[in-house]
Parts: C-alpha cells; structure tokens; sequence
C-alpha cells in the first residue's frame, strides 16, 4: 500500500530562513526518483536545485512560481511505494494491483521505497537525475478509468488562539509572518491568503502594511485652509503615475541587507592615490605574449591586481582581519580568501577566491575566470560566495575613475579600482601621457589606523607602478 510523505523545504544552510520559488521541475502525476531535483528555489545568495529524498509518484505541490516559502514548509508530498496515479482497480483484480500482478512502470521497486537521506549534499547526487515520466494510462494490463490524482490533504501550522476576540486557526505557516503582522499591528482575520488553499504568505502582508500606511498618511494629512475647489482635469491629461514598490528579497535584498548592516557596524573610512599603470600594463602584455597563441589562458588585470593584494596583505595582515563585537576581540585570519565584485542579471555577487595567497596570477587568473562564468549562469552555490577575508572591487569596467566602497561585512577592508586611461602624468621630470589609475582602500578603522591603510594602499601603489616589486614574493 502506498504511503504518501510530505517533502518539506530543507535547511539551505548559511542561515538562510526562506526561498523564493523559481521553477516547478514536476508536475503532479510525475514519477520521480530518489534524489530528482523538483524545484528550483533562489535563496539570496544563489539559484539552487531541490532534490527530492523519496522516489514515487508526486501527488501534490505547495506553492507558486515566484512565491516565497519559509525553510520547514510542505514542497510536496510523493506516494511511495505506488509506480503510478492512483485508479480504480478492475474488479477481478485486488487492491493496489494490477491483473496481471506487474508493475506498470519500468523501475525496480526498490527504487522508489525509501529516501536517501542526502537531501542537499552538494545539491544533489552524482548521479543523473532520473529522467522524468508521467503515467501513461496504456501502460497497465488490465484496462481501467484513471482517476486525477488529487492534493493529499496536508497538516498545516496555523496560529491558533484568539484574534481580535475570534477562536480558531488561522492560515498562517510562517512564524515569520506571524511575527511581521504581530509588529504592525495587522488582523489576519481580515486577509485573503494568495498561497495554496488560502494560505497567507509574507507577500500578503507586505501588502495589508502598505494599505495600513498609505491609510494613515491620509488620516494625518492637514486639511487645507477655506473651502476646497476641486480642479477640472485638464482635457488630454495623462494620470498620476502610481509610484512603483519593488520587493527588497532575493539577491538584492541580501545586498540591502549586508550593506546596511556594514554602515552601522563598522566604523570605515577611506583613502585614495593615483598611480602610474603604464609599466604593468606592459608586463601584462610581455607575459600574454610570452605564453604564446597557444600557451594557456591570458593573465587579466585583475588577476594580477589580485596578486598584487595578496603580497600586500602579508606585509600588513592588520587588514585580513574580523573583529568579534561580542568578545570586543581583533580576529586576525591564517589565510587569504579573496573576494572579488561581479555584475549580474540576478544583481552584484562576490565570488570567493579560497586561499589566494597560495596562487599565482595565472592560478588567480584561471580561478576567477571559472567563477565568474558561474555566476553568470547562475550556478554558483552558497559557499562559493561566503568567507571572503578582503574584497577586491574592479568598478572600472562601469567607466568610472573612482568610488568610496562600503565594506563587505564582516570583512575589515576592500580595495576599489578604477578605469585605467591616459591622462597627463609627470614622468622622470617631464610632462608626458601615462595609463594612470585610481585606487581607493574603505578600512574598518577599528582593526588599524591611518598609517597601516596608507602603507597598505602606497605599496599596492608601488607595485602597479613598478611591477619588479613584486619579484621578491613571487
């Protein structure tokens, strides 16, 4: 006999509390194999697929695309131990069988029995994900009318208690949620849930807070002095455009998020220099040369402004630091993680390059070029963009000469690099045309001081100047 099992969402780890539902990989009436993925999810930091931990024939789904579920609610539910819809059996045939005593789908039983308890370990098995199947009625023996399978009826959370005087649940899963319409002060009586069978989603109560708001200005707005003259609308007038409210969740509200919390944590500042790029342009242009048509991939520039980090990072390891609030302690970290600002469709990320100070420039070079295709994909999972120890923040691809960077939290410092362009340089004595860039470095003033940012900055300075400093470390 079929046993039906309710998959809820998994912990996506890195404290991720909630996911937005991107894409259905199933349907219901689908037969899905033990670590299928079934839906795509984008938490705020990556796009991920949600392999499912039970094989059988899916018999429900909870949620839309492009709705938001909390980490713990029901994704779907799978009758394992059935291979096909549920039918009415034929009346020579017992319960759950078929006439002829065969299984309808080609696939061992064991295959759908049990779940493989590797939920989201590395997104999924090695193995290829089952190819999906719908039940092809055809397929049975003994000819039967197919019933539709319908939604298993789920046990839903509900927040029970009185409200507003009134007993009874409400159609609530997310504490979360809960919690939100507690803090302002909302009836969830008076909602109308946009989720599965009238279930109230956070979307739904953003919604009543911005009716609340808007509600209030107008009670609070002052009544003008005489008697009011309504204006005729002028003939051919356009309308008032409403104002647009787009969602801070996703990608961009992690950003919000992580960069608010940095100008409210860390004490910053910033400093910058101009430097002379003219000689590691040309080294960069002797190594590419070097390397031959065929010789390997071409060392990019930042690549070698990345090196260039991590040689100076080790002569001032004040900056590849974290400061603990809670113990009011410096926590001064072994190794380089670098960190470097890629543009997206999905928004900014910050692929991490793990032990940098062990690399080369080609090795740099290699390693950023592979995670930026990732994040242009949108394949980059959570951990290859957590950890970071300093970022490196190349804005000038956008065409802008310089910027005041807000700090990766809970990074004490990152290192802002400008376009590089001709411009009017005093060179040996004399006025001449030089490849000149900014560079600006936004520190955690409570990891050092001036004069350890300024060090820091100058021989990032001398080494895009005069390259050969950089021999001693190679």
């Amino acid at each position: 006999m079929a046993q039906v099992l309710e998959f809820k969402l998994p912990d996506l780890g890195e404290g991720l509390t909630e996911a937005e539902i991107v894409r259905w990989l199933v349907e219901v009436g689908d037969v899905v194999a033990i670590d299928q993925p079934v839906v795509e999810v984008e938490t705020a930091k990556a796009m991920v697929e949600v392999p499912c931990p039970y094989g059988g024939v899916v018999t429900a789904r909870f949620g839309e695309e492009g709705s938001e579920l909390p980490v713990g609610a029901p994704l779907l539910t799978v009758a394992v131990g059935a291979t096909e819809a549920p039918a009415a059996p034929a009346p020579s045939a017992a319960p759950g069988s078929s006439a002829s005593g065969a299984s309808p789908v080609d696939a061992p039983a064991d295959e759908f029995s049990a779940g493989s308890g590797n939920v989201l370990v590395g997104y999924g098995t090695g193995a290829p994900a089952a190819r999906r199947r719908r039940v092809r009625p055809e397929r049975v023996a003994a000819p039967a009318p197919v019933v539709q399978p319908e939604p298993v009826p789920v046990a839903v959370p509900a927040a029970a208690g009185e409200v507003n005087g009134r007993q009874g649940p409400v159609a609530v899963v997310s504490p979360l949620v809960r919690r939100l319409a507690r803090q302002h002060e909302i009836d969830l009586w008076r909602l109308t849930g946009s989720g599965p069978d009238g279930l109230i989603l956070r979307a739904d109560v953003d919604s009543a807070i911005r009716r609340a708001e808007e509600a209030a200005r107008e009670r609070t707005r002052p009544a003008p002095d005489g008697p009011v003259v309504a204006e005729a609308p002028t003939a051919g007038a356009p309308a008032p455009a409403a104002a647009e409210r787009i969602p801070l969740r996703g990608v961009r509200g992690a950003v919000a998020d992580k960069l608010s919390r940095s100008r409210s944590e860390i004490p910053d500042a910033t400093c910058w220099v101009d430097a002379d790029a003219t000689e590691l342009m040309a080294a960069r242009a002797a190594m590419n040369a070097a390397s031959g048509p065929s010789g390997g991939p071409k060392v990019s520039v930042l690549a070698l402004l990345a090196r260039i980090c991590t040689a100076a990072l080790a002569r001032y390891p004040e900056l590849n630091a974290t400061v603990d609030t809670a113990a009011r302690e410096i926590v001064r970290l072994p190794g380089v993680h670098l960190g470097f600002a890629a543009q997206t469709e999905r928004g900014l990320v910050v692929p991490v390059v793990r032990d940098a100070h062990t690399r080369n420039a080609e090795s740099i070079g290699a390693e950023i070029a592979r995670l930026t295709e990732l994040a242009r994909t949108g394949k980059l999972s959570p951990a290859q963009l957590t950890g970071g120890t300093f970022t490196l923040n190349n804005y000038g691809v956008f065409g802008v000469d310089g910027s005041t960077p807000i700090i990766n939290h809970p990074e004490a410092a990152m290192l802002g690099v400008g376009r590089i362009m001709p411009k009017p340089w005093v060179h040996k004595g004399e006025l001449a045309v030089r490849q000149v860039v900014q560079l600006s470095l936004t520190f955690d003033h409570r990891v050092c001081d001036g004069g350890t940012a300024g060090g820091f900055l100058r021989y990032v300075a001398d080494c895009v100047e005069q390259p050969a400093v950089l021999l001693r470390t190679l």
